[in-house]
């Protein structure tokens, strides 16, 4: 991922991770990847990922389990 690093990086992580779950690269249902997995996937600092994931929570796309990490939400 080519990231302008000349203008916040999250929002850059954000739309990212959309076209991942738009794509299906994450199914619904499914465990999100931890932060500090993405956060190396991509070069960025973990919390730039959370900033990222916390904007994914707000719209909908996914959801958080208490001591089980980030899911995808469905369609429900």
């Amino acid at each position: 991922m080519d990231l302008d690093r000349s203008v916040p990086v999250w929002p850059q992580v954000a739309e990212e991770l959309r076209r991942r779950l738009d794509a299906g690269q994450y199914p619904a249902g499914e465990r999100f990847p931890a932060v500090n997995e993405l956060a190396a996937e991509l070069d960025v600092a973990p919390s730039t990922v959370q900033k990222a994931v916390a904007a994914l929570r707000e719209e909908g796309r996914l959801y958080t389990v208490l001591g089980q990490g980030s899911f995808v939400k469905g369609d429900e």
